[in-house]
């Protein structure tokens, strides 16, 4: 827990005047651990005269926790489009709104965006005090490449859009894509999402991320198969990440290797017909590739 409450340090200073921060700030929080919240987020809730939040009961015993007294507002997404007008009218009036989530970094995988662009539309202040993110800090500890990433959010909750949103992926791997690829996902469906993962991306290393800055924090590595036998058979609890490696760079269904080889003995329009058929890709993403490859083709 943060060391200091509400109220026992002064208020931030330049050249001596008390700065009054204005316009809309996104304040990271904590996503488990309350010693995670910056002094900056504090001084930030404490100088807010309103916080957006998406449960109002849970981020009470945040407030709680530092002195803030700021007054608690939902914002989720089922009120976020309607409350905006209103919003907006209390930044004009110069009250001091923070926006946070329940737990991480506002925006990311939840509400507020739609909030955010309306304010840089209206020519409202927006700034954000950056802190704790799971994605981030799944990443660094699943031992996968860190760079480049793609974060993904959570996958569909039914079965049928969740395979097709990872065979999409898996096509998009296989006409380039090469990243370490992140989401949530909640416990209950974790399971069967790692092994839909291991039928459309393959067996691949991958690490689970659970329950992280919290006492009963667990990161488990291992292949997409193995990951998803282990969670059918003990099921998980709390808060979940999951990191999948990136495709190999010797993977036999990479389409420029493919399309290289095709382009050996046929035309560009006939390597894009050929590659598109074998792979099932669309045709315009594939020739629009071989265009690219054959005119790098040295003459």
């Amino acid at each position: 827990m943060p060391d200091e409450a509400c109220g026992t340090s002064p208020e931030p200073e330049v050249d001596g005047q008390p700065v009054r921060s204005e316009g809309l700030v996104l304040v990271s929080t904590p996503i488990g651990n309350l010693g995670d919240l910056t002094p900056r987020a504090r001084e930030a809730l404490c100088a807010a005269d309103v916080i957006l939040c998406e449960d109002t009961r849970h981020s009470a015993r945040l407030l709680a926790a530092i002195g803030a007294k700021a007054r608690l507002q939902p914002l989720h997404e089922h009120n976020e489009d309607a409350s905006i007008p209103a919003v907006l009218d209390l930044l004009r009036r110069g009250v001091r709104i923070a926006l946070i989530s329940d737990a991480g970094v506002p925006l990311v995988s939840d509400p507020g965006f739609r909030l955010v662009r309306a304010a840089i539309a209206a020519g409202v202040t927006v700034g954000a005090v950056p802190g704790p993110n799971a994605a981030i800090t799944a990443l660094v500890l699943s031992g996968q490449p860190p760079l480049p990433f793609l974060f993904q959010g959570f996958p569909a909750p039914r079965q049928a859009a969740r395979r097709a949103a990872f065979g999409r992926l898996r096509a998009t791997e296989r006409a380039g894509l090469a990243a370490t690829l992140i989401w949530y996902e909640a416990p209950h469906r974790l399971a069967e999402t790692l092994a839909d993962m291991a039928d459309a991306l393959g067996a691949r290393p991958a690490a689970v991320a659970r329950e992280l800055t919290k006492r009963f924090e667990e990161v488990r590595r291992g292949s997409l198969p193995e990951l998803a036998a282990h969670y059918a058979a003990h099921v998980a609890r709390g808060e979940v990440t999951i990191v999948v490696g990136p495709p190999e760079q010797d993977d036999p269904e990479d389409l420029d290797a493919r399309l290289r080889t095709a382009l050996e003995t046929n035309s560009v329009k006939d390597a894009a017909a050929l590659v598109a058929a074998a792979t099932g890709l669309p045709r315009r993403l594939v020739y629009s590739r071989a265009l690219a490859l054959g005119a790098a083709k040295p003459p």
